[in-house]
């Protein structure tokens, strides 16, 4: 069972971030205060209050950076066929759990 819960202030900065990063905004797509944790969070990943998770669309943009470990870590803002905000997803390339939440400024684009 997923848990829900307040968005945090590092998640709505990062969600944020990566919407200026398409010339978008918080009008275009509201981003929920309330969030619901994928995998107990194992990974960061995160459902932006949208129950329409079998409704992905499409990846708003896609980020890189290295975890406290050294892993490399992709993470993808989704939207669902709705056009509304639907993951913040993280993926860890060994799977393992997620270290250090990353800060706007340590994100690289490709």
């Amino acid at each position: 069972m997923n848990i829900k819960r307040t968005i945090r202030e590092e998640e709505k900065e990062i969600v944020k971030f990566l919407l200026v990063k398409i010339n978008s905004n918080e009008a275009e797509y509201p981003i929920s205060d309330t969030v619901e944790e994928y995998e107990g969070s194992h990974m960061g990943s995160i459902n932006l209050n949208n129950p329409n998770t079998d409704q992905y669309d499409s990846d708003l943009i896609q980020a890189e950076y290295t975890d406290a470990d050294k892993i490399p870590v992709v993470l993808s803002l989704t939207k669902d066929k709705n056009g509304k905000l639907l993951d913040l997803d993280f993926w860890k390339s060994d799977f393992s759990a997620l270290v250090k939440y990353p800060k706007p400024e340590e994100l690289m684009f490709v």
